[in-house]
């Protein structure tokens, strides 16, 4: 599985290349989520998240404002090299930035 596939299991921590590692969050339960290319609802999805997924964010920005079961955000996650999910779908514990920007 490459890095940019990698979805973690609870409690996991993902390490990269780099030997950086990253926490990991879940999905929100009963949700499956498009993954895009970019930080908005206007880039293609590239994939999409099953039911109980954990992704590990690599960054966040700022993008298309969504709503979701955790708020309404412009925040978006980096999972993976072009791979970008809303933040209103992932169980943080903060309605703020919890990594680095991107960029």
């Amino acid at each position: 599985m490459s890095v940019e596939d990698q979805v973690s299991e609870p409690g996991e921590a993902t390490t990269l290349a780099a030997e950086a590692v990253f926490p990991s969050y879940p999905i929100a339960p009963g949700y499956q989520v498009n993954v895009r290319s970019g930080p908005g609802t206007g880039y293609p999805v590239v994939k999409v998240l099953p039911l109980g997924a954990w992704v590990s964010i690599r960054c966040q920005c700022p993008g298309t404002t969504v709503s979701g079961p955790y708020g309404t955000t412009n925040i978006w996650d980096c999972i993976g090299n072009g791979q970008f999910v809303s933040d209103a779908y992932v169980k943080t514990g903060t309605d703020g930035y919890v990594a680095n920007r991107c960029g």
